[in-house]
C-alpha cells in the first residue's frame, strides 16, 4: 500500500518550509552525492556511530576525512539518501504528511521540530550501535528518522484524516492512524526480525522508531507554543 494523498481542507499555511525540505534533499542527492554515486561525500559527510562516540573522525575502511566537526554530521546526514528509491519513499511521506504539521505549527516551530526529531533519531541510532556493538562503523544517512517524527505528530494531531492509498491498483481512503499504525508497526516487526542480521541489520530501525516517538511526544509542545505566540500576537 502507497500514500499518494491526504486530507488539507484546514491548511491556511503555505508549507515554505516543507518545499524548502523536499527541496535540500533532491539538490543534495543531485548535486553533492550524484545520484548516489559520490562515495567520498557519502563517507565524509554521514554520521558514522563510532565518531560520535569518540568525538573523533575515523578515517579507515574506505571513510574519508570529515572537513566539518564530527558531531555536524548529524545534520549533514538527515538530508542524504543511499539511492533514488531511498529518497523517492521519504519524500513521498514528507510531502504528503509534512504540510499537515506545518500549518499547526508555523513555520519556524515546524522546522524547529522536524531537526530535533531527526537529531534524537539519529542518536538513537548510535546509542543502539554502542548498546548492541554492532554497525559502528557503518554510516547512517537518510530523511528517515526526521521523517518518522513528522508521521508520529501526525497521528496524534490528524487520527482521523483520510489518506488515499494506492492498493493493488485502486485508490482508498483510510483513517491515518491505520495507515500510520501499519507503519510504524512494520518498523518494529522489520527491527525485531532483523536483530540477528550482522551488519545493516535491526540498529538501523532504531532511529525510525526513536523519530517516531519523538514526534509522538514532541507535537503537542510545538502546537501549544504556536497558540501561545498566535494569541500574544492578536492582542
Amino acid at each position: 500500500m502507497i500514500p499518494i494523498g491526504d486530507t488539507n481542507d484546514d491548511r491556511v499555511r503555505t508549507p515554505y518550509v516543507n518545499y524548502l525540505l523536499l527541496a535540500i534533499n533532491i539538490f543534495v542527492f543531485v548535486y553533492y552525492q550524484r545520484f548516489g554515486t559520490n562515495e567520498a561525500f557519502l563517507m565524509s559527510f554521514a554520521t558514522i556511530p563510532e565518531e560520535i562516540l569518540s568525538g573523533k573522525d575515523v578515517i579507515l575502511n574506505g571513510m574519508g576525512a570529515t572537513p566539518i566537526p564530527v558531531y555536524a554530521t548529524i545534520f549533514t546526514s538527515m538530508f542524504m539518501h543511499g539511492g533514488l528509491a531511498h529518497l523517492g519513499g521519504n519524500l513521498l511521506y514528507l510531502w504528503i504528511f509534512g504540510d499537515n504539521l506545518e500549518n499547526r505549527m508555523g513555520h519556524i516551530g515546524y522546522l524547529i521540530f522536524y531537526l530535533l526529531c531527526g537529531v534524537i533519531a539519529t542518536l538513537s541510532h548510535v546509542f543502539a550501535s554502542s548498546m548492541l556493538d554492532k554497525d559502528l562503523l557503518i554510516p547512517s544517512l537518510g530523511a528517515s528518522g526526521a521523517i518518522s517524527g513528522v508521521l508520529g505528530g501526525y497521528l496524534l494531531l490528524f487520527p482521523m484524516n483520510r489518506v488515499r492509498i494506492l492498493a493493488f491498483l485502486f485508490v482508498i481512503r483510510v483513517p491515518a492512524f491505520i495507515t500510520l499504525g501499519l507503519w510504524i508497526g512494520l518498523q518494529l516487526l522489520d527491527g525485531y526480525n532483523s536483530m540477528g542480521i550482522k551488519e545493516g541489520g535491526g540498529v538501523a530501525y532504531a532511529a525510525h522508531i526513536a523519530g517516531f516517538a519523538a514526534g509522538l511526544l514532541l507535537v503537542k509542545f510545538f502546537v501549544s507554543k504556536t497558540m501561545v505566540v498566535a494569541t500574544k500576537r492578536r492582542r
